[in-house]
């Protein structure tokens, strides 16, 4: 603030200077007095130079802290939102959304600021204009307002092109996430001109958008520089005639073409604000779109402390994905889950086995019934109290871009290197790993790129393991094994899981026969239920699944 107001008033001596050099020194034939002004004006500007030179590293300062700040606020809402909204939107969309706080940004600092010192620069200019003349201070500001007005006469369309704009590059962005994701099935099906066939068609769409808002912003900008230019004409058409008629002297048309010269800046900056503004209001609607969303729960109304573990009950529970009107995935399902038992869950392919373990870990919500643990219903525990008893390993399970400890270790800031060896040797991933150069501390690429389906899995199983926690969650958790490595890893885990609750989603006759329970579901409704022997010599749908291997698709 003091550095602007140093500049302000610096700039605004200038004028001044330039009259008394010409109508005191240059018309009395003074050149001491020419030599004083100069040298004044050379003070001035050297100290101008070194407020500016401030004033940058500040702004730079505030549009680093308002960047991060921003988006720390985007991204605590993006954590607590549900998983459904997540299903709902595209990563390119989010990204998009924390691009757009950079705009935000620029006019909360940059922009703000250079404005305010803009407008202040135009108001005591236009003062100096009205002190030297009334009629070259109403020119002066009949053309700024023309100017402004025509800059607003197309902020709509601009807002209607920001939106297309938006949709377009998160296409774009979407389309070459897909190329570069996907190269191994794009090479291995021939696919590599149909694919940049498509990336191409969306990069026209989206540099037709582009053209149609240069065109809209060449007109705005070539309008208002005519304005400008006018106006500027204008006036010094009439300073002029003033002078040869006397009533201005020279030095007051010098000072005022002078201000005419340093205001061209300040009113561009006033018409890029406008238009940083409305871009920034835009990327603050997308911004609050997210931020209107309902978070996943509010920690306040819920129960913080986990009581006595029981039984795991599911009563009357049925879900769909869409809004009313879309099929039900799951139906009016009653089941429990006895505590420190085994339960598979088995079915063939679609029949709502992954829906019902991502139920059961609070991932998702019933549409209608309730889950229970013991006789308190689910939603009352904060989704983190009840997710932190839980271990799980699911068929979309993600590894991260960061070590191996790191990934087993995940939630924790220091792994436990007593929980990280156990884990490993249950999850027969210890070998391997030690036989790596960096250990556990070897770094692995996004999504577990560099490991192959079994050595990610087994990572996987380690990292559910490592939780401890007293319910596991697997699905599919051994499919990419072969037949010695699962059996290995269910030996090891005998002991462990001997105190655990544990629902297993499986298609390996291996996995499932052991359970303590088996459910048999179909088209999202339980149709059999009962221990391996029971189902078998029932002959029912159990007994068509054994027939097949068990081998359900996944």
């Amino acid at each position: 603030v003091l550095g602007l107001a140093v500049t302000v008033i610096l700039q605004l001596l200038f004028p001044f200077l330039i009259q008394a050099m010409v109508d005191e020194g240059v018309n009395s034939q003074d050149f001491d007095f020419v030599l004083l002004i100069l040298l004044a004006w050379s003070v001035l500007f050297l100290s101008q130079m070194l407020v500016e030179h401030l004033r940058s590293w500040i702004l730079l300062h505030l549009g680093v802290r308002a960047n991060i700040n921003l988006i720390s606020d985007f991204l605590i809402k993006i954590v607590r939102l549900p998983i459904r909204f997540f299903d709902q939107k595209m990563t390119t969309d989010l990204l998009k959304r924390i691009y757009d706080n950079e705009r935000v940004e620029r006019l909360l600092t940059t922009s703000s600021l250079v404005t305010v010192f803009s407008s202040i620069s135009i108001l005591l200019m236009g003062l100096v204009l009205l002190y030297f003349d009334l009629t070259i201070f109403l020119i002066f500001l009949a053309g700024t307002m023309l100017h402004l007005m025509w800059v607003l006469r197309f902020m709509e369309v601009r807002k209607e092109l920001d939106y297309k704009r938006f949709d377009q590059a998160a296409e774009n962005q979407g389309k070459l996430i897909e190329l570069i994701g996907g190269m191994q099935e794009i090479k291995l099906h021939n696919a590599e001109t149909q694919k940049r066939w498509e990336w191409e068609r969306t990069e026209a769409k989206l540099f037709r958008v582009g053209m149609r808002y240069l065109a809209v912003d060449q007109r705005q900008r070539l309008g208002a520089q005519l304005l400008n230019e006018l106006k500027n004409i204008l006036i010094i058409v009439f300073a002029a005639k003033a002078v040869i008629e006397g009533s201005l002297t020279i030095g007051v048309l010098l000072a005022v073409m002078y201000i005419l010269g340093q205001l061209n800046a300040p009113i561009n900056q006033l018409v890029e604000f406008i238009k940083s503004a409305q871009d920034a209001k835009i990327s603050l609607e997308r911004m609050n779109e997210i931020h209107q969303r309902e978070n996943e729960e509010n920690p306040a109304e819920k129960i913080t402390i986990l009581p006595e573990v029981g039984d795991l009950r599911l009563e009357g529970v049925s879900f769909q994905y869409g809004g009313p009107g879309s099929p039900l995935i799951l139906k009016e399902l009653d089941l429990t889950f006895p505590k420190g038992k085994t339960t598979a869950v088995v079915g063939s392919s679609g029949s709502g086995k992954t829906t019902l373990l991502k139920l059961l870990l609070n991932i998702y919500q019933p549409t209608e019934g309730a889950i229970k643990l013991g006789d308190i219903n689910l939603n009352n525990f904060q989704s983190r109290l009840w997710r932190s008893k839980c271990g799980s390993v699911l068929q979309d399970g993600y590894l991260f871009s960061d070590s191996i400890a790191r990934n087993i270790g995940l939630g924790d800031e220091i792994v436990d290197d007593q929980r990280l060896f156990y884990a490993t040797r249950m999850a027969n991933i210890q070998s391997f790993i030690e036989s790596l150069p960096l250990g556990y501390n070897t770094r692995i690429g996004a999504d577990g790129v560099g490991l192959s389906q079994g050595q990610k899995q087994r990572i996987l199983i380690a990292r559910a393991i490592y939780k401890d926690p007293e319910f596991l969650f697997f699905d599919e958790a051994t499919n990419a094994l072969d037949a010695y490595n699962e059996m290995v890893i269910m030996e090891n885990l005998a002991e462990f899981l001997s105190r655990k609750t544990l629902v297993i989603v499986a298609h390996r006759l291996s996995t499932v026969m052991n359970a303590d329970q088996i459910i048999v579901l179909e088209n999202g409704e339980v149709v059999e239920r009962g221990t391996h022997e029971y189902l078998s010599r029932q002959q029912g749908a159990y007994y068509h699944l054994l027939r097949n291997q068990l081998e359900l698709g996944s």
